[in-house]
């Protein structure tokens, strides 16, 4: 079992930054997911156990970037350039093995935190 906590969500303005963190209970391969309300969750960023190798969704190349602590079994988001349509409530995954980008091959997860961008 491994347990993930995240953090940093909150209000911003569009155009703003902010970075979320997820603290996990054993080091493993993370990624980053995001639900907006009536929505599935979508595949945000991922990050290899090693830190050898990210993956990010297209639409959020270039504004987030995915990094780790791995002393402090740690990841984050940093998210610039923030845009109302990136409201949502963002999750921690965790999975063994190589980088993934559906929901369903990630059996751990944070409870969440929610950002939401005003225009």
């Amino acid at each position: 079992q491994v347990q993930l906590v995240e953090s940093g969500g909150g209000l911003v303005q569009a155009g703003g930054s902010l970075r979320l963190s997820c603290a996990a209970s054993k080091w493993i391969t993370m990624g980053w997911f995001r639900q907006a309300p009536g929505k599935e969750r979508d595949f945000v960023a991922a990050i290899h156990w090693s830190g050898d190798s990210t993956r990010y969704a297209d639409s959020m190349r270039g504004r987030f970037t995915i990094s780790s602590e791995n002393a402090k079994n740690t990841v984050y988001l940093q998210m610039n350039s923030l845009k109302p349509e990136d409201t949502a409530v963002y999750y921690c995954g965790a999975r063994y093995g190589n980088i993934a980008t559906s929901t369903s091959a990630y059996p751990y997860w944070g409870q969440g935190t929610q950002v939401t961008v005003s225009s």
